[in-house]
C-alpha cells in the first residue's frame, strides 16, 4: 500500500511529545551492533530510495553524498558506484568496519585531529570516507559541503531532545541547490517508546522550514510481524524531499 503526496502531510498525534525526554546514550548504541540488534539496517538496500533515485540525482553527476548515522548502508556503494563522492558518519567502528568487509572494500584508517581517540575510514578508491564520531563532533572536521543527504534511519533515531541541534548541523552541511531526502516514521507514539522515534510533520517543519521546500514524496505501510513485539499494529513510513528555497 502506499500513496503519493504533494505536500507536507499532516498527521500527528496530540500527544506525540511523549516521546520527548526519551534519551539513548552513544555507548548504547554501539552496543546495539556489538548485540547485532541492527533491525534498523536494510541489507537490499532502500526501496522507496531506488524508486525516486532520479528525483534524488537529477541526473548530475560527481555529487558529494552525506549520509548521516550511516551505519553499513548500502547505499554508500550505490553511490560511489555511479561515481559520486560519499562521506559517512557513524559511532560504531564495528559498523564501518562491516560496511568495507560486506561490500568487498580495501580501506585506510586515520586518526582524526579535530576530534581525539577518533578516526576516519576511507575506501582506497578514496570516494567513501566514513567518519568514527558522535555527528555533533562532525562540525569540528572540514569536511565540506554536500549536494546530497540521504537521512534514513538517523533523524529518527535522534534523541528528541537534540533534534534542533542535528537540523542545525544538517544545514550547516548544505551547498547550494540541494536535495536531502529524509525517511521517517509514523505511528502511535504512546505504544512504543522508540528509538526509532515518531517525527511527525509539523516537527519537520520547525526544523527545516525556514531554509527548506518539503514536500512529502511518498508513505507507505512498512508493517512486519517483528513491529508486533514494539507493541504497535501499524507503522508508515513517510520519504521527504527537502529542497532550497
Amino acid at each position: 500500500m502506499s500513496d503519493t503526496r504533494t505536500s507536507l502531510d499532516i498527521e500527528e498525534y496530540p500527544d506525540w511529545e511523549v516521546q520527548k525526554n526519551r534519551i539513548l546514550t552513544l555507548e548504547e548504541w554501539q552496543d546495539k551492533w556489538v548485540t547485532h540488534k541492527i533491525g534498523f539496517h536494510q541489507e537490499q538496500g532502500h526501496q522507496l530510495l531506488k524508486k525516486h533515485l532520479d528525483t534524488f540525482l537529477k541526473g548530475e553527476s560527481g555529487l558529494r553524498v552525506f549520509f548521516p548515522l550511516c551505519g553499513k548502508a548500502v547505499e554508500m556503494k550505490w553511490f560511489a558506484d555511479r561515481g559520486h563522492s560519499v562521506v559517512g558518519v557513524e559511532i560504531s567502528e564495528l559498523g564501518i568496519r562491516e560496511f568495507f568487509m560486506e561490500q568487498n572494500l580495501s580501506y585506510s584508517e586515520e586518526p582524526i585531529a579535530e576530534i581525539p581517540g577518533t578516526k576516519v575510514f576511507k575506501s582506497s578508491s578514496g570516494n567513501i570516507s566514513l567518519y568514527c564520531c558522535s555527528i555533533f563532533d562532525l562540525p569540528r572536521v572540514n569536511i565540506g559541503k554536500f549536494d546530497r543527504i540521504w537521512d534514513r534511519g538517523s533523524l529518527v533515531a535522534i534523541n528528541p531532545g537534540d533534534r534542533k541541534r542535528y537540523a542545525d548541523v544538517m544545514l550547516s552541511l548544505l551547498r547550494e541547490k540541494f536535495q536531502y531526502f529524509l525517511a521517517v516514521l509514523s505511528y502511535d507514539p504512546t505504544k512504543h517508546a522508540g528509538p526509532p522515534f515518531y517525527v511527525p510533520d509539523t516537527e519537520i517543519q520547525r526544523l527545516f522550514g525556514t531554509k527548506c521546500n518539503i514536500l512529502c514524496l511518498e508513505k507507505v505501510d512498512t508493517f512486519e510481524e517483528r513491529h508486533k513485539t514494539w507493541g504497535i499494529d501499524y507503522i508508515f513510513e513517510k520519504l521527504y524531499l527537502l529542497a532550497e528555497k
